[in-house]
C-alpha cells in the first residue's frame, strides 16, 4: 500500500520519510558527465591470501572508464550527411531565403533544410490562427520581419519528408520546446546562452519563450539591442539569441539580455552544467586537440566531451600550424543526441554570435569554371577545389560521377584540371560547392528562373489549362504562363481545340521575374518570328529603331504598347495611321501585334514616343545601306553576346551581327578575341558576307576576306555556281552522313562524307569543327532543287604553302592583339606577366614541386600568379624542392594562365645563328591545337610552326606529337611578325612518309621481284600461310603457290607445318593496310608485305622481270582450279579464291544436283579445299570477279534433272525458277506433282530448292517439271493425274482433272497441261443460268481443281470437247450452288425471243423473209458448234437485251444519291475485239448479208422500198441525235451530249456504263477522271454522284488500294460524312461485312453526333441480325446526341426492329417512348401504323383507345377518330363501328360540357 499511496496520494500532506530511507540526490553533473573522472570512495575489503593490494580495484575501475569512453568516442572525421540525419538531431544553420511561408536554411555540411511557418513558436502560430480565424490581418507578421538572410539559428529536424521524386526534404524547427527540451528550469545558470521566440510584448520588457517548463524569462526593453548593440523594438514570434543574466526560484524567473556585446564573450564552462543530453549548437567552448587526422580534428571540451571537426571547418591558413594539445575555441555546429556526436568549427563567421554572416559570392551560382585543381581528397566526404581566381570550392563525392554511376577515384585522379559548375554557397562554412557532373555543367536554365532572359525562345510541355492561359513546363523548376492573350495572334474562343495537356510548344519570353519566380510567355507567331531587335530595356529603344510589340491599352489618345520585360510606350493618336484615326478603339484591340518605330526615348524617366503611322507609310528615318557582298566598313560593339558581337555599322548606324567563329580563322583564337573584345570598342576592316531580312552578317576571316576581294571567285546567286568552282566557305553545321558549308550571300552546299577528307572518315566531327573556315570546290548541281555538292579532299582544293604562312602570322598577331587589349584594359597582374614573356626566352626559376608523374612545377617573382610546367620530357637530372635552375619558355597558355618550361641543355645553351634557306630538323617540343613549338636542330633556337598546311585540314595529335622530328626550310632568320622567331615552312605529310620509309626499310628489307628468300612458316590458314622473313618481316604466300600439281579435293596449306622453313620467291606484295595484292609497278607499293611463291617451276625460273599486268584473263569455258575461301548457307553460294587477285563465287544451283548437299553445303566442302570448275561469267569492269560453276557437263539440256530456286510465285503460269548458267525457267501448275491438288502453289515458297527437270524451251526459257515421274523415274508413285502432251493421250469417255483458268463470255477456259487448253461452253458447263460471266468468277475462283468428261476429240483440227455436268462426270457440279435463271425461265425467255421476231418480221414485209431465214441459219449453225472455238452468239445477246425488264432481273450497279444505277446488264458485255469502233454491233453481220445479196437482181419496187427505208434510217437518227432522252450508242455520241450538259452527272455515269459494257475498265476510270474535273465545283451533289460512281467501279474492278486510295480523294473534295455513308452502302450491298462495320464504327466516332450515321449503322446491324449489337450501339447513340434527336432516334430504330429484328423489343421500344411523351402525334401515328401491319386487332384497338383520350388538341384526336374509323370499316365489325362513333360523340359531349363550363 505504500507504494499505492504515493502514486495515488488521497489528499493531505505528502508522506514524510525517515532520514535512513532517503536517497541523496546528485548534480546533474555529476549524473551526464559520463567523462568526468571521480575518484571512488575507498572501502576496506578483506584481502585475500596471495592477492596483491588493489589489483581488483584498479581492473574493476579501468573497465568502468573503457566503458564510459565508447559511449562518446569518435574514430573517424566526416562532414555531416544526409545519410546520417535523423529527427531530433540539434543543428545551427544560417538563414539562406525567406519566402511567404517558410525559411530557407543553411545546414552544416552544404545541406539545406526548411523552417515551415507553424513550426517558429506555439506564441506565433496562435497569432496567425487568431488572425486568420477572425479574419483581421493587419497585425499579422510576415516571416521577412522575424528572419532575415545572413541570421544564425538554432533548430532541430523536426521530420525528414520525401518528395515525389523520390528527395529527401528536411523539416526544420526553431520552437524553443523542441530546441531546449532537454533543459529543465533548474538546469538553467546565469551566463548560459539560450534561443527562444518572443511571446508577447509588455509595457517594460518581453516576455521570452525558452521552451523551458515552469520557467518565464523576461526580456527588459533596454537589454534589446540588435547585432550593432542599438535598441530594437521585437515583434511577437521574433527568433532572439540571449544571455541569462538572472536566475531566480530556481529557474522558475529568468531575466535576459541580447545583443552583440551581451552573447559574443558568453563561452560555455563546466560551472553551466551542461552534459551531453542538453549541450546545444551554437554554444562557444573552449577544446583541446586530441588527435590530428587528414580529414579534421578530434578534440575534447567541456571536462571530458569528445568532439569532431571536420575539414571544412578549419581555417585555411591556421589548419597546417594545429598540433595535439593546442586549446582553440570552437563552436558547436550539431549534437547528435541518441549518439552523442557533436561536430565543432573553428571558423572565424562562427565565432562571433550575435552577428550575421554575410551571403557573398551568390552572384556566381551557375557559373562554369574552367582549370580547376583539385587540391586535397577526403574519400568519404569529397574534395576541395581551387579555382582560377584562388578560391576555394567543395565538391561532393556524389558529384565527381554521373548519377547511377560508381565513383571511379583513379578517373578523377587522373585529371590535372577540372571543369567544375557552381551549384551553391553556403553561408555556414564560407564556401562554394561545385559539381564536376557533365549532366549539370551542360544543363540549360541551371539557375532556373535567373537564366531566362526576355525575348529568350524556350519549348516546354503544357501542364494545365485554366481560363486564365495555359501553364507551360520549361524545366524541372521553371514553370511558366502562356496568357489567354498570347494564345495566338487572335483571341481563342476555344482555346482547347488548340492546346491539350502534355503538348509539347515553343514560346518567347515575355518577362521574368526570378525573385517571385514569375515567368510569363507569348505563343503570338509575329513575336516569335519577328527579326527586328527586341526592346529588352529602355535602352534597346534607340531612336529610330522598329521592333514589334503588342497593345495593352487603348485610350482615346493613344495606344500603349509594350514589348519585353518592363518595357513599353505609348503611340499618340496622330501616329496611329497615315490618315487621322477618331475613335482607337475601333482601328486596333488590346492583344494586337504591331510594328513601332521610336520617335524619343527618355531614359531616366523611362518614356517611350513610338509611331505606327512612320513604319506604315515608309516614313523611316534610319540611314540607308548599301550592302555588297566584300564591302569593308568600320564597326563599333554595341553588346556582346555568347554567339557574337552586335554591332554598329559605321557611320550608317547600322545594326550588324558578327559572329564569333567569323573573328578568326583560328578556331582557337576566335574565344580570345571575343574575351578581349568590350563594348564600345571599334573594329575595323570588316567585310559583309551575306544579308537575311533585316540582318547583317559580317566577317573577319582573312582567308574569307581575301576571296571577296577585287579579282576573287565570289557567286552571289545559285546561277552563278559552276562545277569545279572553288569557293572560301566555313562549317556551318556537322551532320553523320557530311558537312554543310556556308559561302557569302547565305548559299549552302553539302560535303558528303566520302567528300570531306582524303583518308577515310568514320566521325566528321573528329575532323571539322564548326566556324572553321574551308575551301570546297563544286561538284555537283542540282538545278532543280537548288542545292549543290563540294568537296573538302586537300587533293582536289588548291591551296599554296605561303598562303599557310599567312595563317600563321595572322594568328600569331591576332594572340598579340588579344594580350595588348586585355591587359590594357584589365588590372591583372595574371595578364601582365603572362603578356612579358614570350616563347623562346631563357630565365631563372626555382623548383616548386615534384610531382609523382614526373612533371615539374617552378615559382618566380616575375610569374609568380601563374603556374609553370615542365613535363618529364623536358625534365633533366634529379630535381629537389627549392633547387634554381634556367629554363627556356616553351608556351604561354593565356585561358589556363599556365607558362611551359624546359630544362634541356640542348634548348637551354647558347643559340646559333641561323640563316635564310637552310635546312634542319626540328623536333617538336610542345603541341597546340593550331600551333606547335619546334626546336632546330642543335641551334637552341626555338619557332612555332602550323599544325596543319591546309585550311581543310584538323590537327591530328597522332601525327605531330611531342619527340616527333621532321625537315624544315628555313625562311626568315628573324621575323619580327613573330616576335623575332625564325619562320620556317614543313610539309606535313614529311614525317609520315619518312616513318613509313624507315619502317619499310628496317623491318622488312626493299624486295624487289624474282628476289629468292628463305622464311619460316609462322601461321597457316585454309588459304594462306604466313612467313616470318629473314630479316624479321612478315610475308604471305597463297594457297594456289603451296603445290605444283594440287589434286582434287585436297588441302594444300596443310602440308606445311609451322616452324617449318622454306624458301621462296617474291611476286609481288599486299598492302600494309588494306591487304590487296599489288604488283610492284603499283604506285601504292612503298609499304607491303611481300608475296611468296613455293612453286618449284617458277623458283627455277631465270625471269625476273616485274609484273606488269594485275591479273590474269579468264575466258568464259575455262576450266580453272580454285579453292573454297568461305561458305555462305544463308546466301546461297561459295566463295572460292584462284590465285592472288581473283575469286570467284559459285552459286548453290551450279554446285551439285544433289538436293541434300545443296541445302547444306558446310558439310559437303571445307575452306581450302580444291576443286576444279568452269568459267561463266566475266565482270568486264571488275576482272577480278568471276562467276564459276562445279558441273562437269552443260545441264541446260532437255531431260536433265538440275537444281533450281525459286524466285517468284504467279498464281497464273506457276513458278519462276532460276537455274544454273544463269538461266531462267518455268514450271506450270500441271507440272507441279503428279497428283494435282486444290491449292497447288501452298507448298513453295520464294527461295526453295527444288529438282526440276528441264522439258522444253520456249522464248528462252526453259520449261520445267517437278514431277516424280520425270525427276526420279526410277521411283514407280502412283500416278493420279499423268502427263498430257498432245490429244493422241486422251480417249473420249475419259474423266480427267485440270485447272480452272478464265471464265470469259464464251465458256469456261480449263487448262489440261502446259500445252494443251479446252473451252467449255456454258451449256456443258452448269445447268444453271447467269447473265454475267463475272458472276461466275466471284463463285468459283481461277486455278480451281475441276473434274471434266471427254465427250469427243477431233485430232484433225486439234478440238476437244469437255462437259463439267453431272451427269457426264459423275462428279458434283463446281457451279451447283450458284442462285441464277433456271433452264424454265430460259425457255420461256426463248419464247419471248421468238414472238418478239414474228412481230418484226410482221412489220417489216414479206420482202425481208429470206434475209431472216438465212439469219437464223447462221444462229442454228452456231449452236451446232461444241468445239474448242466458241463463236459469240451475238444476235441473242442483242435480243435480250431487247426483252422485257421483267424477264430479265438486273442487279443495281453503282448507286448514287440521285437513285441512277447502271440500267445496261454486264450479261451483254462482248469482248473488246468484237466492237467496232463505230459502235454498231450488227455492222459486220450487216456486211455479210449484203454480200449474199449482191448478185441477186432487185426490182424497181424493191427499189423504191429500199430508197424509203433508207430514209426512215436517216430520219431516225436525226431524231435520235435531237431527242437528248436516247442513249448514245458511241463515244463520239457521248462527247457530243458533254458538250451541250458538262454538268450532268447522269451524261457520265451513262458514258462509263457505255465503256463498262465493252469491258473497257480502264476508259471508265478516265471518263470519271474527266468528270470530275469538268463538272463545276458548285454542282456539289453532281460531283458525288461521280464520286460514288467510282467507288462502285473500283469494288467490283478495282483492289482494296485502288480503293482506299479513291475514298482518300473523295474525302479532299466532297465532304466527309455522305462519302463514308454511299462506301458503307457498297460494302454493305457487295457483302463485305468486316470492311463495313469497320467503317461504320470510324464513322460513329467521328460523326457521333449525326443521327443518321447511328441510324445507318444500326441498320446494317439488324440487317445481319446483330440485334444486341444494335440495342448498345442505341444505348451510345441516345448518350452522343440531344434528347430531341434521340427520341427520333428511338423511334426509328423501332420502326427497324419492326422490319429486321424482334416485333416485341420494337413494340416496347415504342411504347416507352409515347409513355413518356405523349404529346407527340406524330410517334403516336407511327405506332398505330407499325402495330396494323405487323399487330392483332385487340392491340390495336388498345391503342387506339389510348391515343383518343390523350390531352391534346381536339384537331388532332379528330384525325385519330377518322383513322380509327377507318381501321374498323375495313378490319371490323357494324358494331365495333358503332362502338367507334359512340366513343367519338362522348368526346365531343365532353369537349362541350368543359367549354360551357
Amino acid at each position: 500500500m505504500a507504494s499505492t499511496e504515493e502514486d495515488f496520494p488521497r489528499g493531505g500532506k505528502a508522506k514524510q520519510t525517515t532520514e535512513s530511507t532517503v536517497t541523496p540526490v546528485r548534480q546533474p553533473t555529476e549524473v551526464d558527465n559520463l567523462f568526468e573522472t571521480h575518484e571512488p570512495k575507498t572501502t576496506t575489503t578483506k584481502k585475500r591470501k596471495g592477492q596483491k593490494p588493489n589489483l581488483l580495484q584498479k581492473a574493476k575501475k579501468l573497465k568502468t572508464n573503457q566503458e564510459d569512453l565508447k559511449l562518446n568516442t569518435v574514430t573517424a572525421v566526416d562532414i555531416l550527411q544526409l545519410k546520417s540525419l535523423k529527427v531530433g538531431i540539434l543543428l545551427l544553420g544560417c538563414v539562406k531565403e525567406v519566402k511567404d511561408f517558410e525559411v530557407l536554411v543553411n545546414l552544416p555540411g552544404g545541406l539545406l533544410g526548411y523552417l515551415n511557418i507553424t513550426n517558429v513558436s506555439d506564441s506565433y502560430t496562435k497569432i496567425l490562427t487568431d488572425q486568420l480565424d477572425s479574419n483581421d490581418t493587419e497585425e499579422i507578421f510576415d516571416l521577412c520581419s522575424l528572419f532575415s538572410p545572413g541570421m544564425l539559428v538554432r533548430c532541430t529536424i523536426a521530420r525528414l519528408n520525401t518528395t515525389r521524386r523520390g528527395l529527401i526534404s528536411i523539416q526544420l524547427s526553431v520552437n524553443p520546446k523542441e530546441v531546449n527540451k532537454s533543459l529543465s528550469s533548474g538546469s538553467l545558470k546565469p551566463g548560459m546562452i539560450l534561443s527562444g521566440c518572443v511571446e508577447s510584448v509588455e509595457d517594460h520588457g518581453y516576455l521570452v519563450d525558452l521552451g523551458v517548463k515552469g520557467t518565464k524569462a523576461f526580456l527588459p526593453k533596454q537589454a534589446a539591442k540588435d547585432h550593432t548593440d542599438n535598441l530594437k523594438e521585437l515583434r511577437v514570434g521574433l527568433y532572439v539569441t540571449c544571455r541569462l543574466d538572472e536566475v531566480k526560484n530556481d529557474g522558475r524567473v529568468v531575466r535576459l539580455s541580447c545583443g552583440h556585446s551581451a552573447v559574443a564573450h558568453g563561452v560555455a564552462n563546466a560551472d553551466h552544467g551542461w552534459t551531453l543530453t542538453n549541450l546545444l549548437p551554437g554554444l562557444l567552448v573552449k577544446a583541446q586537440i586530441r588527435k590530428v587526422t587528414l580529414h579534421g580534428l578530434i578534440v575534447s571540451f567541456l571536462s571530458s566531451f569528445t568532439g569532431l571537426i571536420d575539414f571544412m571547418h578549419l581555417e585555411t591558413e591556421h589548419a597546417s600550424t594545429l598540433k595535439e594539445g593546442d586549446y582553440v575555441k570552437a563552436c558547436v555546429l550539431y549534437v547528435e543526441p541518441s549518439t552523442h556526436l557533436v561536430g565543432l568549427s573553428l571558423r572565424n563567421h562562427l565565432l562571433r554570435p550575435g552577428t550575421d554572416l554575410e551571403l557573398v559570392a551568390t552572384e556566381r551560382v551557375g557559373e562554369v569554371v574552367h582549370g580547376c585543381k583539385m587540391t586535397a581528397l577526403h574519400h568519404l566526404s569529397g574534395a576541395i577545389l581551387e579555382l582560377p581566381d584562388q578560391t576555394q570550392a567543395f565538391v561532393h563525392r556524389n558529384h565527381m560521377k554521373e548519377p547511377r554511376e560508381e565513383f571511379n577515384l583513379n578517373r578523377v585522379m587522373a585529371q590535372s584540371q577540372h571543369i567544375c559548375r557552381i551549384m551553391e554557397f553556403s553561408a555556414l562554412e564560407q564556401i562554394h560547392f561545385v559539381s564536376l557532373r557533365l549532366s549539370v555543367i551542360h544543363a540549360p536554365l541551371f539557375r532556373g528562373y535567373h537564366d531566362l532572359q526576355p525575348g529568350q525562345v524556350v519549348e516546354g510541355m503544357v501542364t494545365s489549362m485554366g481560363p486564365y492561359g495555359v501553364t507551360v513546363k520549361v524545366t524541372e523548376h521553371v514553370r511558366g504562363l502562356v496568357p489567354q492573350l498570347h494564345l495566338s495572334d487572335i483571341v481563342l474562343k476555344n482555346p482547347e481545340k488548340q492546346y491539350s495537356v502534355g503538348m509539347t510548344v515553343k514560346c518567347r519570353v515575355l518577362s521574368v521575374d526570378p525573385q517571385k519566380k514569375r515567368l510569363i510567355l507569348t505563343r503570338k507567331r509575329a513575336l516569335m518570328d519577328s527579326t527586328l531587335p527586341l526592346f529588352r530595356a529602355y535602352e534597346d529603344a534607340r531612336r529610330g529603331r522598329i521592333s514589334h510589340g503588342f497593345i495593352i491599352s487603348i485610350k482615346d489618345f493613344g495606344c500603349f504598347v509594350k514589348f519585353y520585360g518592363e518595357v513599353n510606350g505609348l503611340v499618340p493618336r496622330s501616329e496611329l495611321a497615315t490618315e487621322p484615326v477618331i475613335f482607337p478603339q475601333n482601328t486596333f484591340y488590346v492583344g494586337q501585334v504591331v510594328k513601332a518605330k521610336v520617335l524619343s526615348c527618355d531614359l531616366e524617366k523611362e518614356k517611350l514616343c513610338l509611331s505606327f503611322r512612320a513604319v506604315a507609310g515608309g516614313d523611316t528615318e534610319e540611314p540607308q545601306f548599301d550592302f555588297k557582298v566584300g564591302r569593308l566598313v568600320n564597326t563599333k560593339v554595341l553588346s556582346k553576346a555568347h554567339n557574337g558581337l552586335e554591332v554598329s555599322i559605321l557611320p550608317e548606324n547600322i545594326t550588324a551581327f558578327l559572329p564569333t567563329m567569323h573573328l578568326s580563322d583560328h578556331v582557337s583564337n576566335c574565344p580570345l578575341l571575343w574575351e578581349g573584345i568590350q563594348e564600345g570598342d571599334e573594329i575595323s576592316d570588316v567585310v559583309c558576307v551575306s544579308q537575311s531580312k533585316n540582318l547583317l552578317t559580317l566577317t573577319k576571316k582573312p582567308a574569307l576576306k581575301s576571296s571577296l576581294a577585287e579579282g576573287g571567285v565570289v557567286a552571289t546567286e545559285f546561277s552563278d555556281i559552276t562545277v569545279g568552282m572553288q569557293l572560301i566557305g566555313w562549317v556551318k553545321s556537322i551532320m553523320p552522313y557530311g558537312l554543310f558549308v556556308q559561302f557569302p550571300c547565305n548559299l549552302v552546299g553539302l560535303a558528303p562524307k566520302s567528300e570531306t577528307s582524303d583518308r577515310f572518315v568514320t566521325d566528321v566531327a573528329v575532323f571539322y569543327q564548326l566556324g572553321q573556315t574551308v575551301a570546297a570546290k563544286v561538284i555537283n548541281l542540282d538545278e532543280e532543287k537548288q542545292r549543290f555538292l563540294v568537296s573538302l579532299r586537300a587533293s582536289n582544293v588548291s591551296y599554296s604553302g605561303e598562303e599557310a604562312q599567312a595563317r600563321l602570322v595572322r594568328g600569331f598577331q591576332e594572340r598579340k592583339a588579344v594580350v595588348k587589349m586585355m591587359t590594357g584594359r584589365e588590372d591583372s597582374d595574371s595578364l601582365k606577366q603572362l603578356s612579358a614573356v614570350t616563347i623562346g626566352q631563357k630565365m631563372k626559376m626555382m623548383v616548386d614541386e615534384v610531382r609523382p608523374d614526373g612533371s615539374v612545377t617552378f615559382k618566380c617573382d616575375e610569374l609568380c600568379s601563374a603556374t609553370v610546367l615542365a613535363t618529364k620530357e623536358h625534365v633533366q637530372g634529379t630535381l629537389v624542392t627549392a633547387q634554381k635552375c634556367s629554363v627556356v619558355i616553351l608556351y604561354v597558355d593565356l585561358v589556363n594562365s599556365q607558362v611551359y618550361v624546359s630544362l634541356l641543355a640542348k634548348l637551354t645553351g647558347k643559340r646559333s645563328e641561323l640563316k635564310a634557306g637552310s635546312t634542319h630538323t626540328a623536333t617538336v617540343q610542345h603541341v597546340d591545337q593550331d600551333y606547335a613549338v619546334v626546336s632546330l636542330g642543335n641551334t637552341a633556337q626555338l619557332t612555332v610552326i602550323q599544325t596543319t598546311n591546309h585550311l581543310n585540314e584538323t590537327f591530328d595529335s597522332a601525327k605531330l606529337t611531342a619527340g616527333k622530328t621532321l625537315p624544315v626550310r628555313v625562311q626568315e632568320a628573324s621575323c619580327e611578325r613573330l616576335d623575332g622567331l625564325p619562320l620556317v615552312s614543313w610539309e606535313h605529310g614529311a614525317t609520315e612518309r619518312a616513318r613509313s620509309t624507315a619502317t619499310s626499310k628496317e623491318s622488312k628489307g626493299l624486295y624487289r621481284y624474282g628476289d629468292v628468300v628463305k622464311a619460316v612458316v609462322k601461321s597457316v590458314k585454309p588459304t594462306w600461310v604466313l612467313v616470318t622473313l629473314e630479316h624479321g618481316g612478315t610475308g604471305s604466300v597463297h594457297v594456289s603457290e603451296c603445290q605444283e600439281n594440287v589434286r582434287l579435293g585436297s588441302f594444300p596449306t596443310s602440308l606445311l607445318m609451322i616452324g617449318s622453313e622454306v624458301t621462296g620467291r617474291v611476286i609481288g606484295g599486299r598492302h600494309g593496310q588494306s591487304h590487296r595484292f599489288l604488283p610492284f609497278s603499283h604506285p601504292n607499293n612503298t609499304y607491303f608485305m611481300p608475296e611468296l611463291t613455293l612453286l618449284p617451276s617458277k623458283l627455277k625460273a631465270a625471269d625476273t622481270a616485274p609484273v606488269k599486268t594485275k591479273e590474269k584473263s579468264y575466258k568464259v569455258g575455262d576450266k580453272v582450279m580454285c579453292f573454297v575461301s568461305r561458305i555462305f548457307p544463308e546466301r546461297r553460294y561459295l566463295e572460292v579464291t584462284i590465285d592472288h587477285t581473283v575469286t570467284g563465287t559459285v552459286e548453290v544451283v551450279s554446285l551439285t544436283t544433289d538436293l541434300k548437299v545443296a541445302q547444306n553445303p558446310e558439310k559437303a566442302f571445307r575452306l581450302g579445299q580444291a576443286v576444279m570448275a568452269q568459267v561463266l561469267v566475266v565482270c568486264p569492269s571488275k576482272l577480278s570477279y568471276i562467276s564459276l560453276s562445279l558441273l562437269d557437263v552443260n545441264p541446260l539440256e532437255k531431260g536433265n534433272v538440275v537444281l533450281g530456286v525459286v524466285q517468284k510465285i504467279d498464281p497464273d503460269t506457276g513458278l519462276l525458277v532460276k537455274l544454273p548458267l544463269k538461266a531462267m525457267g518455268t514450271i506450270a501448275l500441271e507440272d507441279l506433282s503428279d497428283c494435282f491438288r486444290q491449292k497447288p502453289l501452298e507448298a513453295f515458297h520464294k527461295n526453295q530448292l527444288l529438282r526440276c527437270c528441264i522439258v522444253g524451251k520456249k522464248n528462252d526459257t526453259w520449261q520445267l517439271s517437278t514431277r516424280t515421274t520425270r525427276t526420279n523415274p526410277k521411283m514407280t508413285p502412283a500416278v493420279k493425274d499423268p502427263e498430257i502432251q498432245s490429244l493422241d493421250d486422251l480417249t473420249a469417255g475419259q474423266n480427267i482433272r485440270g485447272y480452272l483458268k478464265n471464265i470469259t463470255a464464251q465458256g469456261v477456259l480449263v487448262s489440261l497441261s502446259r500445252s494443251i487448253k479446252a473451252c467449255i461452253p456454258f451449256k456443258k458447263v452448269t445447268k444453271c443460268f447467269l447473265a454475267r460471266p463475272e458472276d461466275y468468277v466471284k463463285r468459283v475462283p481461277l486455278n480451281t481443281l475441276v473434274t471434266a468428261n471427254i465427250l469427243s476429240i477431233d485430232v484433225k483440227n486439234q478440238k476437244i470437247e469437255l462437259s463439267l455436268l453431272q451427269e457426264d462426270t459423275k462428279k458434283p457440279e463446281i457451279f451447283s450452288g450458284i442462285q441464277g435463271l433456271t433452264g424454265e425461265v430460259k425457255e420461256k425467255l426463248e419464247a419471248v425471243k421468238k414472238t418478239t421476231k414474228r412481230k418484226s418480221e410482221s412489220k417489216q414485209g414479206p420482202k425481208e423473209k429470206p434475209a431472216k431465214k438465212q439469219k437464223k441459219k447462221k444462229c442454228n449453225t452456231e449452236d451446232d458448234d461444241s468445239g474448242v472455238e466458241v463463236y459469240f452468239r451475238e444476235g441473242e445477246e442483242k435480243e435480250v437485251a431487247k426483252g422485257k425488264p421483267a424477264a430479265v432481273p438486273k442487279p443495281a450497279r453503282l448507286p448514287v444519291s440521285a437513285g441512277f444505277s447502271w440500267d445496261m446488264s454486264l450479261s451483254a458485255l462482248k469482248p473488246a475485239t468484237s466492237v467496232p469502233d463505230d459502235g454498231d454491233s450488227s455492222a459486220g453481220e450487216e456486211d455479210d448479208e449484203e454480200k449474199k445479196t449482191k448478185t441477186q437482181k432487185k426490182s424497181r419496187h424493191e427499189q423504191e422500198v429500199e430508197k424509203r427505208e433508207a430514209e426512215k434510217a436517216l430520219t431516225k437518227l436525226e431524231t435520235e441525235l435531237m431527242d437528248p432522252g436516247l442513249r448514245p450508242q458511241s463515244a463520239g455520241g457521248f462527247e457530243r451530249l458533254l458538250l451541250s450538259s458538262p454538268d450532268s452527272s447522269l451524261l457520265w455515269l451513262q458514258f462509263m456504263a457505255f465503256h463498262l459494257q465493252a469491258t473497257q475498265i480502264e476508259q471508265a476510270r478516265a471518263v470519271a477522271e474527266r468528270a470530275l474535273k469538268t463538272i463545276s465545283f458548285r454542282e456539289e451533289q453532281e460531283k458525288l454522284n461521280v464520286w460514288v460512281a467510282l467507288l462502285n467501279l473500283e469494288n467490283l474492278y478495282g483492289t482494296e488500294e485502288s480503293l482506299h486510295k479513291v475514298f482518300e480523294r473523295a474525302l479532299q473534295y466532297c465532304e466527309p460524312m455522305p462519302v463514308y455513308q454511299q462506301l458503307a452502302d457498297i460494302y454493305a450491298k457487295s457483302q463485305k461485312t468486316k470492311e463495313a462495320e469497320g467503317l461504320y464504327k470510324t464513322m460513329v466516332k467521328r460523326f457521333r453526333k449525326a443521327s443518321a450515321v447511328w441510324l445507318s449503322y444500326g441498320t446494317f446491324l439488324l440487317q445481319q441480325g446483330q440485334s444486341d449489337a444494335a440495342n448498345a450501339l442505341l444505348q451510345r447513340a441516345t448518350n452522343s446526341l440531344p434528347n430531341k434527336e434521340s427520341v427520333d432516334l428511338i423511334a426509328k430504330f423501332a420502326k427497324l426492329e419492326f422490319r429486321y429484328g424482334d416485333l416485341e423489343r420494337g413494340k416496347t421500344m415504342l411504347d416507352k417512348i409515347v409513355t413518356s411523351y405523349p404529346k407527340r402525334t406524330d410517334l403516336w401515328s407511327v405506332f398505330i401504323d407499325l402495330m396494323i401491319k405487323h399487330g392483332s386487332q385487340t392491340e390495336v384497338r388498345a391503342l387506339f383507345d389510348r391515343v383518343i383520350h390523350l390531352s391534346v388538341a381536339v384537331k388532332r384526336i379528330k384525325f385519330f377518330f377518322k383513322r380509327y374509323l377507318e381501321y374498323e370499316k375495313n378490319h371490323g365489325t357494324p358494331e365495333s363501328i358503332r362502338a367507334v362513333k359512340e366513343k367519338a360523340m362522348e368526346y365531343v359531349e365532353s369537349k362541350g360540357t368543359e367549354a360551357a363550363s
